[in-house]
C-alpha cells in the first residue's frame, strides 16, 4: 500500500473503499460503469499484482471536480508480440526497455478495457486546466514517495478519442509524447433495428450471405448464459480459452483474472454479459461485456482457435453482441481493439485512440519520442457492409 499526503488541489487514496461516499455523490460519476465503485472494487479485489491508487482533484472550495484511476504494473517484454516485435528490439537497443527486469509502469486508465476510462471530469469545468493539474498530481504522487520515485520507470495515460486531443495535448507541456494505437471498433445501432433480421436487411447482399453462412457453420453451437450458480464449474474452461486469446495478442498490459466475473455478475446482474459456447459437451468459446449507459462494451472473449474456422465461432460471437445490443435497445456497441477487419465486416467503424507516454529520465524520454514515432496501428481493410 502506497501512502501519499494530500495537497491543496488533490486527494490521494489507496483503495476504492477509502473514498468517502460523499465524494462519490459529489462527483456524480457512478452512472458510467467504469467510474462506479462497484466496478472499480471488483478489479481491485481480484488483481493483487497490480497496485491501485486513486486521485480526486478538488477546487478552491474543497469540492471534488475530477477523478483519476491509477494503476502501477510490471510490464514485461513478453507483453509485446507479433507486429510489434521490432519495437521490443529497438527499445532494448536504446535501453528504453530494461533487458532483465520489467518496466515499472504507472498507468492512468483501465488496463483491461479500451477507451477513455481513466479520467472523469465533472461538467462545466476547465478540462485543460484539470488535465494539467492531473499531470502535476501524478508527478507529486510519485516524487513524494521514496520507493515510488526510485521504482517508476515511465508514465502512461491511455486511450483518448480524437475529439479529446485538444484537451489532452496539454500533456505535451509535461514532456509526454502522444502516439496512436489500434482503434476501438464501434457499431452504431439504428433505431429501426428491432431485431437481428432488421440488422441483416440493412446489409448489402454479400455481407448478408456471409452472416447466414456463419450461422449455418455455427448451427451446432449451443450458447449458455453463465450464472452465479454455474460460474464455478465453468471458470477453469473459460480461463484456458482466455489464455489462448491473451497469448495471441500483439500488446498486453496484463492478464485479466476471470474470478472478477463472479464479482461483476453479483454486483451488476443482467448488465454484465457472460455467455459460453459449446460443441456438444466441450466449451469452445465465451463472450463477456457490460451495458454502460446506452452502449454495450465487449470485454474479453475466449476462443478454441482449432475449431474457430470450421464453426465460425468468433464471427458468431460478434453477431451475438449485436443481437444483445438490439434486444436491449442500445445505441452503440464498442467492440474494442484487435481483429479490426472482421469487426468492420459486421459494420463497426474505427474510432482512433491516442496514448501519452513519458519516461522519467530526461535523455531516455527524448529518445522515447523518436521511438514512438514509429508506432503505428496495424493497417486493415475497412469493410462497408451496409446499404447506402
Amino acid at each position: 500500500m502506497i501512502s501519499c499526503k494530500n495537497t491543496s488541489t488533490a486527494l490521494f487514496y489507496t483503495s476504492v473503499a477509502a473514498i468517502p461516499s460523499q465524494t462519490w455523490e459529489a462527483l456524480g460519476c457512478g452512472g458510467n460503469i467504469y467510474f462506479n465503485p462497484k466496478f472499480l472494487t471488483s478489479l481491485e479485489k481480484n488483481h493483487s499484482k497490480i497496485t491501485f491508487s486513486y486521485i480526486v482533484l478538488i477546487d478552491n472550495h474543497k469540492q471534488p471536480i475530477a477523478f483519476a484511476s491509477i494503476k502501477i504494473i510490471d510490464f514485461y517484454l513478453k507483453g509485446i508480440k507479433n507486429d510489434l516485435e521490432f519495437l521490443k528490439k529497438i527499445g532494448r537497443k536504446l535501453h528504453i526497455i530494461p533487458n532483465k527486469k520489467p518496466l515499472k509502469l504507472l498507468i492512468c486508465g483501465n488496463t483491461f478495457v479500451s477507451g477513455e476510462h481513466g479520467v472523469f471530469i465533472k461538467e462545466n469545468q476547465d478540462k485543460k486546466a484539470i488535465v494539467k493539474e492531473l499531470a502535476k498530481s501524478i508527478n507529486y504522487f510519485v516524487n513524494s514517495n521514496k520507493t515510488l520515485k526510485k521504482q517508476i520507470d515511465a508514465f502512461l495515460l491511455k486511450d483518448f478519442a480524437k475529439e479529446s486531443l485538444f484537451i489532452t495535448d496539454e500533456l505535451k507541456d509535461y514532456k509526454y509524447h502522444a502516439f496512436s494505437v489500434a482503434p476501438n471498433m464501434k457499431l452504431q445501432l439504428e433505431e429501426n433495428w428491432h431485431n437481428f433480421d432488421d440488422y441483416l436487411a440493412a446489409m448489402k447482399t454479400k455481407f448478408r450471405v456471409k452472416a447466414r453462412k456463419a450461422y449455418l457453420q455455427s448451427a451446432e453451437l449451443l450458447i449458455r448464459e453463465v450464472t452465479l450458480s454455474t460460474f464455478e464449474e465453468q471458470l477453469p474452461k473459460m480461463t484456458t480459452l482466455y489464455e489462448k486469446v491473451a497469448a495471441n495478442a500483439g500488446f498486453n498490459l496484463g492478464n485479466f483474472n476471470l474470478e472478477t466475473y463472479r464479482d461483476l455478475k453479483e454486483k451488476l446482474g443482467e448488465d454484465y454479459i457472460l455467455k459460453t459456447y459449446w460443441l456438444e459437451d466441450k466449451m469452445v468459446g465465451f463472450i463477456s461485456g457490460v451495458v454502460n449507459k446506452n452502449s454495450l462494451d465487449a470485454h474479453f472473449v475466449g476462443i478454441d482457435y482449432q475449431l474457430n474456422r470450421a464453426y465460425a465461432i468468433y464471427q458468431r460471437m460478434l453477431y451475438e453482441y449485436i443481437k444483445i445490443g438490439i434486444s436491449k435497445k442500445l445505441k452503440t456497441i464498442n467492440f474494442g481493439r484487435t481483429a479490426s477487419e472482421i469487426k468492420s465486416s459486421v459494420g463497426a467503424i474505427p474510432q482512433d485512440l491516442t496514448m501519452y507516454l513519458r519516461h522519467k529520465k530526461t535523455i531516455k524520454n527524448k529518445i522515447l519520442k523518436l521511438f514512438l514515432q514509429r508506432v503505428q496501428p496495424t493497417p486493415f481493410q475497412q469493410k462497408f457492409p451496409f446499404k447506402k
